[in-house]
């Protein structure tokens, strides 16, 4: 007895699936294989540990930027500090901040860690109006038990 069908209509869509699917498996791989650095993942400054953010790898970081921290450095660069209330981290960034950036307010910083664990940011986003606040830093300050919604304020 023979594993293949009888019918030659049956056999002929069997080598059809049979050659198909392998080329659609490597396909599918081979993008998901090139995809692979183009995932941004978000961490508070607390989640942000070199073995879930290693230097070099893109990531955005998100919280709040601690007050009196900004300075403005005579090479064009901005240096902040972003917080979760659980921890710090440095953040340098070249370029023009958003309008809508300052102190104490909740921003996402897009860049890498560099090997001293300071955070070169190569885009920063700010709020846009008075009651919103990025979704994953609104989350992780809940997590943190330090998320205080300002009155008025829609809930999600």
């Amino acid at each position: 007895m023979s594993w293949l069908p009888k019918s030659p209509k049956a056999r002929r869509r069997l080598w059809v699936v049979a050659t198909v699917a392998p080329i659609l498996a490597l396909a599918v791989g081979l993008s998901l294989w090139a995809m692979r650095d183009t995932v941004t993942f978000f961490f508070s400054p607390s989640e942000a540990t070199p073995e879930k953010a290693p230097a070099g790898r893109v990531v955005r970081l998100g919280g709040l930027v601690v007050i009196d921290s900004v300075r403005h450095e005579p090479d064009g660069a901005v240096v902040f500090v972003v917080t979760d209330n659980a921890a710090d981290t440095r953040v340098t960034y070249h370029g023009n901040l958003p309008d809508l950036f300052r102190e104490g307010q909740g921003i996402v910083a897009q860049g890498a860690f560099a090997p001293d664990r300071s955070f070169r940011a190569t885009q920063v986003l700010a709020k846009h109006d008075e009651t919103y606040m990025p979704r994953e830093v609104a989350d992780s300050l809940k997590a943190n038990g330090e998320w205080r919604p300002a009155p008025g304020a829609a809930t999600q």
